[in-house]
């Protein structure tokens, strides 16, 4: 135990320990050398004095909830989701028992129509009557997501679609 926590040689018949670092190597301490072990969680600004538009600095709260579609092989769920506090509204999804059931195939069109009733019954349970949605960047709006985003549309929950 002694040997794994220091090393100790000989000096003029006196020993001399001299302490190796946990991972044998220098410590990881961050720049102001105060808090050892942990990584920066924050990243710094490449330019601090960059201007933030009001629109970025308020679009959160005008329009604070999201749309969010996910489409696999084997399934389809969307969910609307609260900007400001990351919590989600609604949820619905093909893989949920009670859904599973009605559907003959868990991905096609048909599929998705459902997710999107759904999905806005849910919402409106949730008094949420407006959401944004913007596809991701591997995403085109068109086909299954847009049949998603219509059946919402057509389920009286205002979507507004920001496409690039």
């Amino acid at each position: 135990m002694e040997e794994l926590i220091s090393d100790h040689y000989h000096v003029h018949n006196q020993v001399v320990f001299t302490v190796l670092s946990f991972f044998g190597v220098e410590d990881f301490l961050d720049d102001d050398n105060s808090r050892p072990y942990t990584y920066q969680k924050e990243k710094k600004s490449k330019n601090p004095n960059k201007h933030v538009s009001f629109k970025q600095r308020t679009v959160a709260y005008m329009e604070p909830f999201t749309l969010d579609v996910f489409i696999s092989k084997r399934f389809v769920s969307a969910s609307i989701t609260h900007r400001v506090t990351s919590k989600q509204v609604a949820v619905a999804g093909t893989n949920s028992k009670d859904i599973k059931a009605v559907l003959k195939s868990r991905s096609d069109i048909l599929a998705c129509l459902a997710v999107g009733r759904i999905l806005a019954d849910r919402a409106r349970e949730a008094d949420v009557y407006t959401a944004s949605y913007t596809p991701r960047e591997r995403d085109k709006f068109e086909g299954k997501i847009r049949a998603v985003v219509q059946s919402l549309i057509d389920s009286g929950i205002d979507i507004k679609v920001f496409l690039d």
